[in-house]
C-alpha cells in the first residue's frame, strides 16, 4: 500500500476559515488578529474578561526518542480530534516549530499523516513571525550591550565576562564561537562572542513563562547580560533595554490559533527545546486553551525525563497548573532500538530485543506514577510491521505496573485511530483530581535539586560536579538564586548524560560541567555532557530535499 506524505495529505485537506474555528470558541472576528484565512492571533488580555472556565489538562510525553520516531505530536493531535469526535469541547496546545530542525534532521512539529495541524507548511516555516520577534529581541539586547561598552562603558562591564549571546533560528555550528567587533576603533570593541539557536535563548523561556506583558517586561529586566569588573551582575534593566524588547514581543505574545485536519481548535505558541531549555509551549497559550475548552491536550518535548520533568517542575510550578492525566507515547520499533536492534532491522520481529528495550518505557511510566503521582496511559503508536506477539508483550509489561497500553493509529486513521486512547483518558479524567507532586522542593540546595532529578527521574546513582560547577553553584546561592527551579540540559536519547547508553541503564552517575543562571526566566540552567545551545546541520540536511515549484507549492517538507 502506497502512503501519501504528510505534506501531500496537508495540501489536499479542506481547511476551514479560521473565523469558523474561532466561532467554536465563542469568538467573533473582532476578537481576532487575522493572518490570512487560516491563522489568527488572540490577545492575552481576553483572559482578564472572564476567568470562570478552567479545563482539564492532559500532558502527552514519550519514551526517549530514537531515529525510528515515536509520533508524540501526531498522537497528541489524534487524541484531541478523537475527544472532539466524542463530543468533548477539546483544544490542543502545541509548541511552534524551529527552522533548525525543519532544515536539519528532526523535521517539523505539526504532527503527521491524518493527525496534523494546518496550514502545515506555514506553521513549519515562518508562521506568524513569533520566532523572528524573539530573535530580534535577543539581538537588540546584544546590540545594546556592545553599544554601551563602545560608548564609554558606564556600568564597567567586563568584556571578558559578557554572558549574553546572539541568537539565530537556524542550525549553524560555524557561529557557535566567534570574535566580533573587528575592523578598527569605530567598528566596536573586539571580544569573543557566539550564537545560540533562538529556541535556546532565555528570551524564548521568558516568552513562554510570562503571564502577561508586564510580567514579560519585568522578566526581561532581570536578565543578567554579564558582570562588571568587580564581579557584580549587570542586567538588561541596568541598560534600560526591557521596554524596547517587550515592544518587539508585543504582537508575538498573542497566542496563535490554527486547526487540526479535522477542525479541532489548536493553539500553537512558543517553542523552547526540551534538551537545552524547558520544552513546553507558552503559559499564555495553555491558559487560553483552558479558558475556552473543556479538555486541553498539550505536549512536552522529547522524552518524559526532559520535557515532562520540566513541564511539571518548572511550568506547572510557576503557572500553578494542575494536570489531570498523562499519556506516554511509545513504538515497538523504538523499544527494539533501545534493545540494541539496528535501525534497518526494526521491522523484523524480535521479542528478545523488545524485552530488553521495554525498561526504558517502564521507567518513564514509573516516574509519572511514583514521583509526580499522576494517572497515566501508554499510547502504543502502531506500525504495520508490529506483530501480535510484540504488541502483547508491551501490553503485558504495562499491566504489571497497573497501566493500560492502548494502540494508536492516528497517523493512518486520524481521530478514528485514537478513539481507544480517548476513551481511556475519559476514564482517567473521571477519577478524583490528582495532586501533583514535584521531584524536589524549592527550598532544597541547588545540588540537592539536581541530584533529586538525576536519581529519581534518570535513575542515576548520584551526581559529580566539576570544580567550575561547584563554584557557580556557590556564587548563585550566595547571590540569592538558590531557591529557583532547575532546568537540566541533557541529551534526549538516553536517561543518562551519554547518548549511547540506551534502554534503562544502571550503575551510572551524571556529570554536571557548568551551571548558569537565567534570572529572567526564573530558573537555573544545568549543563551536562556535550550538550550545546547551537546545533549543527547533519551531513545530508533535510534542506536538500525541500523545494518550491513554479506555482508556489512547497515540496519535500516531510
Amino acid at each position: 500500500m502506497a502512503y501519501k506524505s504528510d505534506i501531500e495529505i496537508a495540501q489536499e485537506a479542506k481547511i476551514q476559515d479560521i473565523r469558523l474555528i474561532a466561532g467554536k470558541l465563542g469568538l467573533t472576528e473582532e476578537d481576532l488578529d487575522l493572518y490570512g484565512k487560516y491563522k489568527a492571533k488572540i490577545d492575552y488580555r481576553f483572559l482578564e474578561k472572564d476567568k470562570k472556565k478552567n479545563a482539564q489538562l492532559v500532558l502527552v510525553t514519550a519514551m526517549n526518542p530514537t531515529p525510528a520516531g515515536e509520533g508524540k505530536t501526531t498522537t497528541t493531535i489524534g487524541i484531541a480530534d478523537a475527544l472532539s469526535k466524542i463530543g468533548k469541547n477539546t483544544i490542543v496546545a502545541l509548541r511552534e516549530p524551529s527552522l533548525g530542525p525543519v532544515f536539519g534532521m528532526k523535521g517539523g512539529a505539526t504532527g503527521g499523516g491524518y493527525a496534523q495541524v494546518v496550514p502545515m507548511e506555514e506553521i513549519n516555516l515562518h508562521f506568524t513571525g513569533d520566532l523572528h520577534a524573539i530573535g530580534a529581541a535577543n539581538n537588540l539586547l546584544a546590540a545594546m550591550v556592545d553599544n554601551h561598552i563602545f560608548h564609554g562603558n558606564e556600568k564597567n562591564i567586563d568584556i571578558r565576562r559578557v554572558t549574553w549571546r546572539r541568537a539565530l533560528d537556524m542550525n549553524d555550528r560555524q557561529l557557535r564561537n566567534i570574535v566580533c567587533g573587528l575592523g578598527g576603533k569605530m567598528q566596536g570593541v573586539p571580544r569573543e562572542d557566539g550564537f545560540d539557536i533562538t529556541v535556546a535563548s532565555e528570551i524564548m523561556a521568558i516568552f513562554c513563562l510570562s503571564k502577561d506583558i508586564e510580567d514579560l517586561k519585568n522578566r526581561c529586566a532581570k536578565i543578567i547580560i554579564g558582570y562588571d569588573v568587580k564581579g557584580m551582575p549587570v542586567t538588561a534593566g541596568d541598560l534600560r533595554a526591557q521596554g524596547a524588547m517587550a515592544a518587539l514581543l508585543k504582537e508575538a505574545f498573542k497566542s496563535n490559533l490554527v486547526q487540526t485536519l479535522e477542525g479541532t481548535p489548536a493553539f500553537v505558541h512558543g517553542g523552547p527545546f526540551a534538551n537545552i531549555a524547558h520544552g513546553c509551549n507558552s503559559v499564555i497559550a495553555t491558559r487560553t486553551a483552558m479558558h475556552f475548552g473543556e479538555i486541553v491536550v498539550t505536549e512536552a518535548g522529547f522524552g518524559a525525563d526532559l520535557g515532562a520533568e520540566k513541564f511539571f517542575d518548572i511550568k506547572c510550578r510557576m503557572a500553578e497548573l494542575e494536570p489531570d492525566a498523562v499519556v506516554i507515547v511509545a513504538t515497538i520499533k523504538s523499544l527494539k532500538y533501545n534493545g540494541g536492534v539496528a535501525k534497518e532491522k526494526l521491522a523484523e520481529e524480535n521479542l528478545q530485543a523488545l524485552e530488553k528495550g521495554l525498561p526504558n518505557l517502564l521507567k518513564h511510566v514509573e516516574n509519572i506514577q511514583k514521583v509526580y503521582r499522576l494517572p497515566v496511559v501508554v499510547a502504543l503508536n502502531k506500525f504495520s510491521q508490529d506483530t501480535d506477539a510484540e504488541i502483547g508483550m508491551v501490553e503485558e509489561k504495562c499491566r504489571h505496573l497497573g497501566v493500560d497500553a492502548i494502540l494508536s493509529e492516528a497517523w493512518e486513521k486520524g481521530s478514528a485511530g485514537a478513539m481507544g486512547l480517548a476513551k481511556e483518558l475519559l476514564n482517567l479524567l473521571k477519577q478524583e483530581k490528582p495532586k501533583l507532586h514535584f521531584a524536589y522542593e524549592l527550598d532544597e540546595s541547588i545540588q540537592e535539586k539536581i541530584t533529586a532529578v538525576a536519581v529519581k527521574i534518570y535513575g542515576a546513582d548520584g551526581v559529580d560536579f566539576s570544580a567550575k560547577a561547584q563554584k557557580e553553584i556557590a556564587d548563585l546561592e550566595k547571590s540569592g538564586f538558590g531557591n529557583l527551579p532547575i532546568c537540566i540540559a541533557k541529551n534526549q536519547y538516553s536517561l543518562t548524560d551519554d547518548p549511547a547508553k540506551l534502554g534503562r541503564p544502571t550503575n551510572f552517575r551524571i556529570t554536571v560541567r557548568d551551571v548558569t543562571i537565567s534570572a529572567g526566566a526564573g530558573f537555573i540552567v544545568v549543563l551536562t555532557g556535550d550538550i550545546m545551545k547551537m546545533p549543527g546541520l547533519p551531513k545530508v540536511p533535510a534542506a536538500e530535499k525541500i523545494d518550491v515549484d513554479a506555482s508556489g507549492v512547497i515540496k519535500g517538507l516531510f
